[in-house]
């Protein structure tokens, strides 16, 4: 069996297309597109870009993509630089990375009914420890005991009655 490149390469021949005219269609560089046709793979800085423009080229000659796709996944595993995934980042995970990435994989819709259901009972349960809390606890138990003290000082006296009004003669 042919390998990826030459499969490219072939097709786009067979279906007379120039390197020109796939670089228009599908915009990808020709120095990449060259690369591609030769299996030259070391060019491309990322294994991603190699799967996208495979994918878009293997599209645009109508070829069986999953099976071309798969055909160069077994291609790109005997590559040094393409055997394993490099690392993100050499600092060991912590706690919240691992955190972050649980919070990532959840459906946020799903996880937006979740946690609306666990704010309503943390509500509804602070509630009733309030409602519980002001119902045993006694309102007055802080007062002191009150003593009246009288504000008016009245002499035991009648009040003057008022005074008569003229009369008319």
């Amino acid at each position: 069996m042919s390998t990826v490149s030459e499969q490219l390469r072939q097709s786009r021949q067979a279906q007379g297309l120039s390197v020109q005219q796939v670089v228009d269609i599908t915009k990808i560089r020709t120095d990449h597109l060259l690369a591609l046709e030769e299996g030259n793979f070391e060019v491309f800085s990322a294994l991603v870009y190699i799967k996208g423009f495979v994918r878009t080229y293997a599209t645009i000659l109508k070829l069986d993509v999953p099976q071309l796709m798969a055909q160069l996944e077994s291609e790109l595993r005997q590559i040094q630089k393409f055997a394993e995934p490099p690392p993100l980042s050499d600092e060991p995970h912590g706690l919240l990375d691992f955190f972050t990435l649980q919070l990532s994989k959840v459906d946020l819709q799903k996880g937006l009914i979740i946690l609306g259901v666990f704010v309503c009972l943390v509500l509804g349960f602070s509630i009733v420890f309030i409602v519980r809390h002001h119902r045993k606890a006694d309102p007055l138990a802080g007062l002191k005991p009150g003593v009246y003290q009288n504000t008016q000082t009245l002499s035991g006296e009648k009040l003057p009655l008022p005074a008569a009004a003229p009369q008319k003669k």
